[in-house]
């Protein structure tokens, strides 16, 4: 079992910056590959960004590449979604999940509770 809960949410004007945390624990977690979703209200959960086990590979949603990036440092167990240049269509709750290297969320087994990031324009 893993247990995953993220931080960092918050309210913030059209163009700032936020960076979301994950912290990890139970099993290892560089055991898995970690990936980060959102859910908008009314909205299906959509796929933002994905880290491979030992952080060399990332992967991005067309929608937010050259704005977010992923990092993970597996020694404290932590992953990171740092979010520049945020756009009100960013607004959403974000996920953290720990599973396969994927862009489909039926490949994660773990899933945090979730933290609301609102965009203001």
């Amino acid at each position: 079992q893993v247990q995953l809960v993220e931080s960092g949410g918050g309210l913030v004007q059209a163009g700032g910056s936020l960076r979301l945390s994950c912290a990890a624990s139970g099993r290892t977690l560089s055991n898995y590959a970690m990936g980060w979703f959102r859910q908008a209200p009314g909205k299906e959960r959509e796929f933002v960004a994905t880290i491979s086990r030992g952080g060399k590979a990332t992967s991005y949603a067309d929608s937010v590449k050259g704005r977010f990036t992923i990092s993970r440092d597996n020694a404290k167990n932590m992953v990171y979604l740092q979010m520049n240049s945020l756009k009100p269509e960013d607004t959403a709750v974000y996920y953290c999940a720990a599973g396969g290297w994927s862009m489909f969320s039926t490949e994660y087994d773990y899933w945090g509770q979730g933290t609301q990031v609102t965009v203001s324009s």
